[in-house]
């Protein structure tokens, strides 16, 4: 579904991605791992067009996105969840969400489009006039991730979802994590809990200072010494 060749990004004269090179298969769940600045979020900014690719190719469901604007790559189905949630805090719950149907126009299909993400966030539902900004952090991402559903995506790109979250909502987002991706959305998902990405992962690749150094199957990561030593606590 996704075909990543030679991606390179520079921030002024610093290569942050450096001919980064990776596929995601439909009905997959791909982590990318790696220590605080080795260049994850650079390479979802790039896949959604949010930060400009200086080298490589990007096809996404047979379709050539290297150079498209990001409104086209949403259309085509490539849609980012971003680190930090980034919901619009002054609109309600029910606002955020048709934002994020901005590029429907069936009204029967957005109607049916609320009635799947309230199924699988019911807290929206029952707050759905509430400010967004009033929500706890847990309660942000689950409409951050329902933000994107509203799209109708053939694959999400989720960035650090877990992130300030209390333990036991670390919990609750990955399970809704692998719940949507049982019901048919593919997910390259960027995530500093490794053991836990891995843990709902089909493979898994692992960046290094802006470079693609390992790939594999996620459950033989979990069990590597050196990942274990890098990523996993020991």
């Amino acid at each position: 579904m996704l075909e990543v060749t030679n991606l390179s990004v520079h921030y002024d004269s610093i290569q942050a991605i450096k001919d980064v090179s990776f596929t995601v298969n439909e009905g997959e769940i791909i982590t990318l791992i790696g220590a605080n600045g080795a260049g994850k979020t650079s390479v979802l900014h790039a896949l959604s067009g949010i930060t400009k690719k200086t080298g490589g190719s990007v096809i996404f469901n047979k379709i050539d996105v290297t150079n498209m604007a990001p409104d086209k790559i949403v259309r085509a189905g490539l849609v980012h969840v971003p680190e930090g949630r980034r919901i619009f805090a002054n609109l309600s719950i029910r606002e955020n969400l048709e934002m994020g149907a901005f590029i429907h126009k069936n009204h029967a299909q957005i109607k049916k489009d609320f009635e799947l993400v309230y199924e699988i966030f019911p807290l929206l539902r029952n707050r759905a006039k509430q400010f967004a900004g009033t929500l706890s952090g847990g309660e942000q991402q689950m409409l951050a991730m329902g933000r994107a559903l509203m799209s109708r995506p053939r694959m999400l790109l989720m960035d650090e979802p877990s992130m300030g979250l209390a333990p036991i909502l670390v919990d609750e987002i990955f399970s809704i994590i692998s719940k949507i991706n049982s019901e048919g959305t593919t997910i390259l998902l960027v995530e500093q809990n490794a053991f836990k990405a891995l843990n709902i992962a089909d493979r898994a690749y692992i960046l290094e200072t802006g470079r693609m150094v390992k790939s594999g199957l996620a459950r033989d990561f979990l069990h590597d010494s050196d990942v274990k030593a890098a990523y996993l606590g020991g």
